[in-house]
């Protein structure tokens, strides 16, 4: 199978290019900037922010998979960097889209990422894929964002939005950002803790987009979320007990926002979103529950070692 790879350089966009080298499938992942080679995968420059990209030069494509967009949390949010979260995935998608699109035989599939944002903060509610969206910032740009592969999906391909949860692996992402403060003892719930968190191991990401790559009956939004959701003081307890330290030390509310600004809004934001399409066709997970999550992420001395 030959599969495109937008974002190849961020957390989950670099482990997918490693599985899919390693099950032996043919990679082709588009940059910025000089598309120097690597082995095994081939590269094209694009420019994510431009009007127009050939994706012809890639040749017959069966699957693209895009994650291309700067980071939510990369740093303090201003009018500036909230323009480029925005923009980085609404012009992006709407590029990869449109390329697509034109090809002489665009590919059967395109996966999306989206996010969890796409809900809001909406306290108990219990959020399946049918579920609408919620209010904020990043609600409202993640309509935006889906909205924007209309140009694939009126060319006949089946386009999935990948709304993600925190993902948890190794090496990146959520673990890599609260692993320090969580092993020196002096990290717990944030906020209230009583916000719901969601989240996937990074090996059922990966699965899970392999997994809707080759299911036709996936369209549309899916919750790409573990089953075993659990509330933020809840994780902060599994994390802390999986590192072997203590978890009482709070994090108010009014520190987290004199902290990081209006992206506190985000992180004590609840979604309890569950993985309705995921479970109705059959997607088994490899990390059902944080414990044999983190068990595999700190514990575990080989990739195949799950308790």
């Amino acid at each position: 199978m030959h599969v495109v790879v937008t974002g190849s350089h961020g957390f989950v966009g670099s482990a997918l290019v490693s599985a899919l080298v390693r099950d032996g499938h043919r990679v082709t992942t588009l940059v910025r900037g000089e598309a120097t080679p690597v082995k095994k995968i081939d590269r094209i420059s694009w420019d994510p922010g431009a009007d127009t990209f050939d994706l012809s030069v890639a040749g017959n494509i069966d699957a693209i998979v895009h994650l291309a967009g700067v980071p939510v949390a990369g740093k303090r949010w201003n009018p500036e960097y909230k323009a480029l979260i925005r923009d980085s995935r609404v012009r992006s998608t709407r590029l990869i889209s449109k390329a697509a699109a034109a090809l002489p035989k665009p590919p059967p599939a395109m996966i999306v990422a989206s996010a969890m944002g796409y809900y809001g903060d909406r306290g108990e509610d219990v959020l399946t894929e049918e579920s609408g969206p919620g209010e904020g910032f990043l609600a409202e740009a993640a309509v935006e964002w889906e909205r924007s592969a209309d140009p694939a999906r009126e060319a006949g391909i089946r386009v999935v939005h990948a709304r993600f949860g925190n993902v948890l692996g190794r090496g990146g992402g959520v673990v890599s950002k609260l692993k320090i403060p969580y092993q020196t003892g002096f990290a717990g719930p944030i906020g209230s803790g009583r916000q719901w968190w969601p989240w996937i191991a990074l090996e059922d990401a990966l699965s899970a987009i392999m997994f809707t790559i080759d299911h036709d009956e996936f369209s549309g939004p899916v919750n790409f979320v573990a089953p075993g959701i659990t509330r933020q003081r809840g994780f902060a307890s599994k994390m802390a007990g999986a590192l072997r330290r203590p978890s009482f030390v709070p994090l108010p509310a009014w520190a987290l926002r004199l902290m990081v600004g209006e992206v506190a809004v985000e992180l004590l934001s609840s979604q309890r979103m569950v993985p309705q399409v995921l479970e109705q066709n059959g997607f088994d997970w490899r990390g059902p529950d944080l414990e044999t999550t983190f068990h595999h992420i700190f514990r575990a001395r080989s990739e195949s070692e799950w308790r």
